[in-house]
């Protein structure tokens, strides 16, 4: 077997199922889970219809799908990033369809990194775990770029040796932020991009919560349009990650794209015909519909807006000061202990949340600390009414 294997930790929620397996609450209510960030919005009428027409669907899946995907699908994804970001891209050599971005961001690692002993990746910590996974997956060395308060929760950069750069092959990004909901400015994006120009490096982005924010007049920047706006031609070195599952409750459809430099996207293409995850031609049909369809993703933020106005309400003193900037999730400090408030609150109310820890590492860039601890990732994704309790549960927990 990949010796690699053994460097790979529990996934959150196996550490999470053994913190909790000797509790039993004390309450009668019923079990809320906000720990997992599974949409649960209703997915849009018209794809669910366009997978289950029957006489479409007989032709799709009587077909091998090309890894490259439709023109028609490709198409649909470079004009949405012309509108949502500004970003010119080459349907052709500048998108990839990508089953989900969790796959894509595993794969990439593989395709993007060389093998060579020091090798390093940069992840912001906390993170996504899929990251870690795959630098390590690929025989490189993860190095954890802290998100502290101190530093408005963003991964500081500025804190990286030149040695580190120097042997830096890979930077992966999270705007908004998992689990911090913090977005990287735009000035913060073309400095790294500066960066991976001198250093060569490839900054791989994952925006998959891009498309949920508070202020529909202030959508969160992204890594194309960064690079757009300092004039990178061609996004050379800026490879992006999106994905349906947020913006359009479409989470079991695993639909999404990377986009960006053609001569990254080239050879991730020859990598990706070998490891045959092509999306099937039904699922193409259906997430170019989606893709060029705005409306029904405005009617997702106002249901999550109207989410968030009403735990806050309830929560008062107890919620953060403010909401974040994109994304569904609260990084919430705690009052102690992480894995103790979790636990306690799994007693005492049966409502369930993710620990800090389980989602971050201590440093090793000369700062040891863990940006985890001290922290529970919420997600608000239940149902309204579900959250109003569950924000009724945390308030009585608080105080």
């Amino acid at each position: 077997m990949n010796p690699n294997l053994d460097r790979l930790q529990l996934y959150p929620f196996q550490k999470l199922a053994t913190l909790k397996q000797d509790i039993t609450p004390v309450t009668d209510g019923a079990h809320i889970a906000l720990s997992i960030g599974e949409p649960k919005h209703s997915p849009p009428q018209f794809v669910v219809d366009r997978l289950i027409d029957a006489q479409l669907l007989e032709k799709d899946l009587a077909t091998y799908p090309a890894t490259r995907g439709s023109d028609a699908l490709r198409e649909a994804i470079a004009g949405w990033l012309l509108r949502r970001f500004g970003a010119t891209i080459d349907p052709a050599t500048e998108v990839l369809p990508v089953a989900g971005t969790r796959e894509a961001l595993f794969s990439f690692a593989q395709a993007a990194m060389s093998g060579r002993p020091n090798g390093i990746a940069l992840l912001p910590n906390p993170f996504y775990q899929i990251y870690e996974g795959a630098v390590l997956l690929a025989g490189a060395e993860p190095k954890f770029v802290g998100s502290y308060a101190d530093n408005d929760y963003l991964p500081d950069f500025d804190a990286i040796d030149e040695k580190t750069w120097r042997t830096t092959e890979l930077v992966y990004l999270c705007s908004p932020g998992n689990p911090t909901g913090k977005v990287m400015p735009l000035d913060q994006l073309q400095a790294l991009i500066d960066k991976a120009h001198t250093y060569d490096f490839v900054i791989a982005s994952d925006e998959c919560y891009s498309e949920l924010y508070f202020d529909e007049s202030s959508p969160p920047s992204g890594l194309l349009e960064a690079s757009t706006a300092m004039g990178n031609t061609g996004h050379r070195r800026c490879v992006v990650f999106h994905s349906l599952s947020k913006r359009s409750n479409l989470p079991g459809l695993r639909s999404g794209f990377v986009a960006g430099d053609a001569t990254v996207l080239d050879a991730y293409y020859q990598y990706r015909t070998y490891e045959g995850c092509a999306l099937p031609a039904h699922t193409q049909a259906a997430s170019a519909l989606a893709w060029n369809d705005e409306k029904h993703v405005v009617t997702n933020r106002a249901l999550y807006r109207t989410k968030f106005e009403r735990v806050r309400e309830i929560l008062g003193a107890h919620a953060p000061s403010e909401d974040p900037d994109g994304g569904f999730y609260w990084w919430l400090p705690t009052p102690g202990d992480a894995l103790e408030f979790t636990s306690r609150l799994f007693r005492e109310q049966n409502v369930t949340v993710l620990p800090g820890p389980f989602l971050s590492r201590p440093g090793n860039l000369g700062d040891e600390r863990n940006p985890g601890e001290g922290h529970v990732r919420i997600a608000w994704v239940a149902s309204l009414e579900e959250c109003e309790e569950a924000a009724r549960r945390l308030h009585a927990f608080l105080a």
